[in-house]
């Protein structure tokens, strides 16, 4: 198929990648070959965007070799010679055509090591065994190559780089989708991440962390909300196949000096200024429900980030909390944090955290979310909003339990249900069984307890029933019932005496 008469629409780029991905479905669960997938993507489109710079220099430049070498380097991809797709496709029925993928990859990493560190090491296309044996293996990357040579995704063919990007968010969520409860750890429902960047409102220059960033959608759709697109995006996350993920992402939506960085956020954070924790204007994630983790390193954190109170080891929720809400300035820091519905309510450790962050004026609102909105789990969840520097000492509950549109595996909200939550916050207002504006002394009485039905209530009574009326049903139910007995009989004797 020429690529040069194929359109590159969003709905053609997305078809062909999902071509790719049943050309290997089968031999390779869901949740492992979009490794695969997504880094053939992203080789694709890294050398359409080297091929066209190139032919712009040389057009320009012609056959002078030493300015067209100096221009190179400032290219946004440098490809070494021999290294592109195209040249990988021309040797795609070779045996070893694994090996030669994996060598390109290699010298591509060393060409760009400071956008690419890390990227294309999750996997091996010449040693997988996932891809089945040699031969088996060998068909499978032709084939991959064949679906991916029909896309042209040279920034001229393409306009901008939302076609690869919404292509790049499309397939993560129908990856996390097949993946079940996998597929939450590295994806965050593109929904909710516009939801919290809405509620956190990104202002131009500020500084955006997630630090659970996952596959980093949290943090795309927060600089997306930036309306001139000037904010500075950091990133931690502890798997490296998910820390490739995400820092594909940031390149293929134009977020090239992202950091993204590999670690365990409560054991080691990485972004440190004067050996001190780097401050954020924006702190935004969705960390992973109810973990485990090594409380015992608490007492001794240099940090002082658990300075409220230790999170119980077998939930780490309030852990996390603790170091987003010590992680952003002082004077209008805000985050945006999902949380499953104990946070709100359960005692203990967690109580005494609670109350502090209340007692000291950061909790800023409470939004709860519909059920069967995240991937691996159907529970419902909340949204937590903090801030610092509050001149009021008020919270906002929002009740959005109930404004969802029904899914088979999973419920959606849409933009109607966004904007009504994101106008209620933002009007801080109380409306009858949705929202209510809690004073301090109303969360005092509640013993700190956040749960949402104590402040929002949404009890809807039942229609009050009038017995006679009901009797005067019952009474002409019942004459109907004697009168269809009565034709039954009826048709009864008829047949007998034909019989």
């Amino acid at each position: 198929m020429n690529q040069e008469n194929q359109p590159t629409t969003q709905e053609f780029v997305n078809r062909t990648a999902m071509d790719a991905c049943n050309k290997i479905r089968g031999p390779v669960s869901s949740d492992q070959f979009k490794d695969y997938i997504l880094i053939m993507l992203f080789y694709k489109y890294i050398s359409d965007v080297y091929k066209e710079d190139m032919s712009k220099v040389i057009e320009q430049f012609g056959d002078n070799q030493e300015r067209i070498k100096r221009k190179v380097e400032w290219f946004r991809f440098k490809i070494p010679e021999g290294q592109s797709f195209e040249d990988v496709f021309k040797q795609r029925a070779k045996n070893n055509i694994g090996e030669i993928i994996d060598i390109a990859l290699d010298e591509i990493t060393e060409s760009n090591r400071e956008k690419l560190e890390g990227v294309f090491k999750s996997i091996h296309f010449n040693s997988d065994e996932r891809l089945g044996s040699a031969s088996e293996r060998q068909g499978r990357i032709s084939h991959l190559l064949e679906a991916f040579n029909n896309l042209d995704l040279r920034p001229s063919k393409i306009g901008s780089n939302d076609i690869i990007g919404n292509c790049y968010l499309f397939l993560i969520s129908n990856f996390a989708s097949d993946a079940g409860k996998r597929g939450g750890e590295f994806f965050t429902p593109t929904a909710i991440s516009k939801l919290i960047a809405r509620l956190v409102v990104p202002k131009s220059g500020d500084r955006i962390c997630d630090p659970t960033c996952g596959s980093g959608g949290l943090l795309i759709e927060a600089a997306n909300s930036v309306p001139d697109g000037d904010c500075s995006l950091f990133g931690q996350e502890i798997n490296h196949s998910t820390l490739a993920l995400a820092r594909m992402n940031m390149l293929l939506h134009d977020n090239d000096f992202a950091e993204i960085k590999k670690g365990d956020t409560l054991k080691a954070p990485q972004f440190i200024e004067d050996d001190q924790l780097m401050k954020f204007d924006v702190v935004v994630a969705n960390p992973p429900f109810s973990q485990v983790w090594d409380a015992h390193l608490a007492a001794n954190d240099k940090y002082k980030r658990f300075d409220r109170g230790t999170a119980p080891k077998s939930k780490g929720d309030w852990a996390f909390i603790s170091h987003m809400v010590e992680s952003v300035v002082e004077i209008g820091g805000r985050v945006g944090v999902v949380v499953p519905l104990g946070v709100l309510f359960r005692g203990s450790s967690e109580g005494s955290i609670r109350q502090k962050m209340i007692e000291e004026n950061l909790l800023d609102a409470v939004i709860g979310l519909p059920e069967k909105l995240f991937f691996g789990t159907t529970i419902p969840a909340a949204i937590l909003l903090f801030k610092k520097g509050r001149e009021r000492e008020d919270v906002l509950f929002i009740d959005a339990s109930g404004a969802f549109e029904s899914g088979a595996k999973q419920n959606k909200i849409t933009e109607e249900h966004l904007s009504k939550i994101v106008k209620t916050y933002q009007g801080f207002e109380s409306i009858e069984k949705y929202s209510h504006v809690a004073t301090r002394e109303e969360i005092i009485e509640n013993e700190y307890n956040l749960n949402i039905p104590r402040y929002v209530d949404t009890f809807e009574a039942e229609e009050e029933i009038v017995i006679e009326d009901v009797q005067k049903e019952m009474g002409a139910t019942e004459k109907q019932l004697v009168e269809v007995q009565q034709r039954i009989k009826g048709f009864m004797a008829e047949l007998n005496l034909e019989r």
